[in-house]
């Protein structure tokens, strides 16, 4: 089952020197003032090190319901899914670490890593057929329930035998005025919105009949599309869905920039060959929304790759740094995009960095950077 690259954020702008690297995994600002000028663990910055960390938590700020995107606690700046986290040395098993939550706040309309949340299939997951899931992969956010607070869609890895139309893998995290809140429920896909027996996957959310409510599209056999009708209940099921729709293909996808490609009050979706990784280069084709949703063919839709700013260095590591995009969203609230990314050794050294758009430029510096290991326990 493949794993989605949500967002990350990070805290570490000119990135310490080895000096501070080696001083007790506390982090560094990312501003130009002397770092004798602020405290060590300013925004909740940490070393990009595998390992606990100094870095306090601090409770997330109680919102009151908004409709910005991926904005769990509903307080009006949008927050950050990381899907993969580095992980503990003493973890010799490879456990799933889960999906951490950087929540952005008030502060600069900046991510604030000090603000944050795990969410783990052991703490958060649904049983299915009494078994908890021990995959735990973000894969798309939005206001599924419409009460002002975005939701989670995760995919999990459920008990099957291999015979017959095996299980929905997908499951809903409800937000909250705190955040992410309560045990995720399984997605109910009612069996006249199933065809075949392929795994329903690549969720993609956007009001695709024009009513308001968003709405969820996810993939079936032989190339349909299953439309899923919001909102949707806590219990998981949407409000209605129809037959699978024809037009699909084996990977789905959000347009890039507006999810309404022509205008016409609803949102469009986009078919795919093979799952696109964040921030490269893709091509493919439109299917169109519609007051019956997305059904109608629109023509190619192009992914232009998003430059890749210079990554922080990281100290030596298990294998050659990798920077992956993981965001290409406004979250410093200027109303431009700005970009995420991961560096990484391996699975115990990481960086994340939030870079202000147009951050191709050379000399751009981060605004924040920090390192998953805040998520440790």
């Amino acid at each position: 089952m493949r794993r989605a690259r949500a967002g990350t954020v990070t805290a570490l702008g000119a990135l310490c020197l080895s000096a501070v690297l080696m001083a007790a995994l506390t982090g560094c600002d990312s501003d130009p003032a002397p770092a004798a000028a602020e405290p060590a663990a300013k925004n909740g910055d940490a070393a990009p090190l595998a390992g606990r960390t100094t870095a306090p938590s601090r409770p997330v700020p109680r919102g009151d319901g908004s409709r910005g995107p991926a904005d769990f606690n509903g307080d009006g700046h949008r927050d950050l899914v990381l899907d993969d986290l580095v992980k503990s040395p003493k973890d010799s098993h490879g456990d799933d670490a889960g999906i951490g939550i950087v929540y952005g706040t008030g502060t600069g309309k900046r991510l604030e890593p000090a603000v944050r949340q795990l969410l783990t299939p052991r703490t958060h997951g649904a049983e299915v057929q009494g078994v908890l899931p021990a995959a735990f992969d973000a894969e798309a956010s939005c206001d599924l329930d419409k009460d002002g607070y975005a939701d989670l869609v995760v995919t999990t890895d459920p008990p099957y035998d291999g015979i017959g139309r095996p299980p929905v893998p997908l499951q809903l995290l409800f937000g909250s005025p705190t955040g992410i809140a309560g045990k995720a429920v399984v997605l109910r896909i009612p069996d006249k919105a199933r065809y075949g027996n392929d795994w329903p996957g690549h969720p993609v959310c956007g009001d695709f009949d024009g009513d308001g409510s968003a709405d969820l599209a996810v993939t079936a056999s032989a190339g349909r599309v299953s439309f899923l009708r919001g909102p949707f209940s806590r219990a998981g099921a949407p409000r209605a869905a129809g037959t699978p729709v024809p037009g699909g293909g084996p990977a789905l996808a959000a347009p890039a920039g507006k999810a309404d490609t022509n205008g016409d009050g609803a949102d469009d979706l986009v078919v795919l060959p093979r799952t696109r990784t964040a921030g490269t280069a893709a091509k493919g084709t439109l299917l169109l929304g519609g007051p019956t949703g997305p059904r109608r063919p629109g023509g190619r839709h192009v992914f232009d790759a998003v430059p890749v700013p210079t990554a922080p260095g990281l100290p030596a590591g298990e294998t050659k740094p990798v920077t992956d995009v993981l965001a290409h969203a406004d979250f410093d609230g200027d109303g431009r995009p700005d970009v995420v990314t991961r560096t990484h050794h391996g699975e115990r050294a990481d960086v994340i960095a939030l870079y202000p758009a147009a951050a191709e430029q050379a000399g751009t510096r981060p605004l924040i950077t920090f390192s998953t290991s805040v998520f440790l326990p």
